[in-house]
């Protein structure tokens, strides 16, 4: 129960709230709210802290605006190279989306754009984003929903989606990611198929060192192989056929994309070079 005192300080700070403008402040990997509670004060502008390196937003019958601010939930000088992607689901609808670096706005998400469910990336050091509802008769139908990610991985501050450079790794890059990435395995290429943007490479997994999420199904207890897609930009010149490769890469919003690859035979070699040297970052066990 609120004291007499504690009552007469807040008093003051809620009426305002309610006649000007209003913050809320939450620290949480996903936030959901409700623009009903805006209804008669559409010009209030919510404060929406994120600070998880995934989650979600969903913002019900959008009035008014919110600001999202997405952070790291650790202070470290590599936070200020990390880069933000958002995906809007497919009945994302009602708003504007746009970057907001000390109150400059640039456009990012138009309304009518969000229903493709394309990925949009940006730089953390180019603000919040400022979620504004667009004016209609009837926000019933209205939902503002996305997901978002932290990535840090081979994205330049200008990229606005997924995709990395097609660009050979070095060995160094090579052996880094075999160690690091979210997912590691051997396998073979069976299938390239052109999507709108990018390629999806069908790949048949016979040893399997890590993953992230489950990206590769298993055929089976008692079949030792998986299968699986992996994503890349369309100007990469990869081809099927014989061979096994070493695949790594990233796994965003669920999907396997390519990182660096190397043919099996060639990273066995590089493997062995920098076991023997000691250079090696991280043990994988090749036998």
């Amino acid at each position: 129960m609120l004291t007499p005192m504690l009552a007469s300080l807040l008093l003051p700070l809620l009426f305002l709230c309610r006649i000007s403008f209003c913050q809320y402040s939450s620290d949480q990997c996903s936030w959901k709210g409700s623009g009903l509670t805006h209804e008669g004060h559409a010009r209030d502008v919510e404060q929406v802290y994120l600070r998880c390196s995934q989650g979600s937003l969903e913002w019900l019958y959008p009035t008014g605006a919110i600001i999202v601010n997405l952070r790291p939930n650790t202070v470290s000088p590599a936070a200020a190279r990390l880069s933000v992607c958002i995906k809007p689901s497919a009945e994302s609808s009602g708003t504007n989306v746009y970057l907001d670096r000390n109150g400059k706005l640039r456009l990012l998400l138009r309304d009518q754009d969000q229903a493709q469910g394309k990925v949009q990336c940006f730089s953390i050091q180019e603000g919040a984003l400022f979620i504004e509802a667009v004016p209609h008769m009837d926000i019933s139908r209205r939902i503002t929903e996305f997901q978002y990610e932290l990535v840090s991985d081979r994205l330049g501050p200008d990229s606005q989606s997924l995709e990395v450079p097609c660009q050979p790794c070095s060995d160094t890059e090579m052996l880094l990611a075999v160690c690091t990435n979210d997912f590691v395995a051997r396998g073979s290429i069976k299938n390239l198929e052109q999507e709108e943007e990018h390629l999806s490479v069908t790949v048949e997994i016979s040893r399997l060192y890590s993953q992230k999420t489950q990206v590769f199904i298993s055929g089976g207890v008692r079949v030792r192989r998986w299968t699986g897609h992996i994503k890349m930009p369309l100007q990469c010149g990869v081809r099927s056929g014989e061979g096994e490769f070493l695949f790594t890469g990233t796994v965003r919003f669920g999907e396997a994309w390519m990182g660096c690859a190397s043919r099996y035979k060639d990273f066995l070699r590089l493997y062995d070079q920098a076991r023997q040297q000691g250079t090696n970052p991280c043990h994988v066990d090749v036998d």
